[in-house]
């Protein structure tokens, strides 16, 4: 059974995403603001955490950044009604582990929270030297020496892809379906951003590159 600790302020859409994982077997601890949260937190850790942003007394942006203090790896879910490409990157610069738009499927929804327990039990531990850094896919780390970068769950996921497939152009579709799971302007406008930060963590390096092939995807070369 998986535990979630389920964050919303409005009543209504509480009560059904609540009833409807409690039917799929799932035992769900709802909080209606952002204190309420963070002390639950700390008296039992959940499997995964899903919060709302836009709520009373502690929103769930400062939420996230309190328990990612608590705990580095715990999956950690946005289900949220800001759905700005600057919001979305927001949310995962703050150690988001995936981010659901409103409104949502609640179909969606479940495979994304089993996704992510999942993922987190089976406790995948690579490390994979990508020409003078060290990306710990395990710790969402990304390392040059010394120097040490915290990343988001899907920064480390889509930096891992282009590495696995090097010297391949990595089709746009393919990690927008992967990492996104709906093909949209904004969707396709927030992978752009993510392409470019990857590159800026990169860029000590100057043998690594990162293309876009134009209207088909991205390739990862180190000279």
């Amino acid at each position: 059974m998986i535990d979630v600790l389920y964050v919303e302020d409005e009543q209504n859409l509480a009560m059904i995403v609540t009833d409807s994982l409690e039917d799929q077997g799932f035992a769900v601890r709802h909080r209606e603001n952002g204190q309420e949260a963070l002390s639950a937190f700390k008296r039992v850790k959940p499997d995964i955490v899903v919060l709302d942003i836009m709520m009373p007394l502690m929103d769930g942006f400062t939420v996230a950044v309190e328990i990612r203090k608590l705990d580095p790896q715990i999956p950690i879910l946005f289900l949220s009604a800001m759905t700005q490409t600057e919001d979305v990157v927001q949310g995962f610069k703050l150690g988001a582990n995936d981010y659901v738009r409103k409104p949502f499927k609640i179909e969606e929804l479940i495979v994304r929270i089993e996704s992510l327990v999942k993922r987190r039990k089976i406790g995948i531990h690579q490390v994979y030297i990508i020409g003078d850094y060290v990306l710990d896919t395990t710790k969402n780390s990304l390392s040059y020496g010394e120097e040490k970068e915290k990343l988001s769950f899907r920064e480390c996921e889509l930096l891992r892809r282009l590495f696995e497939h090097k010297d391949t152009v990595v089709p746009r579709d393919e990690i927008i379906k992967a990492y996104w799971n709906d093909d949209t302007y904004f969707t396709g406008r927030s992978l752009d951003v993510f392409i470019s930060r990857i590159r800026k963590y990169l860029s000590k390096d100057e043998r690594i590159k990162i293309t876009n092939v134009r209207g088909i995807g991205y390739m990862l070369n180190i000279g």
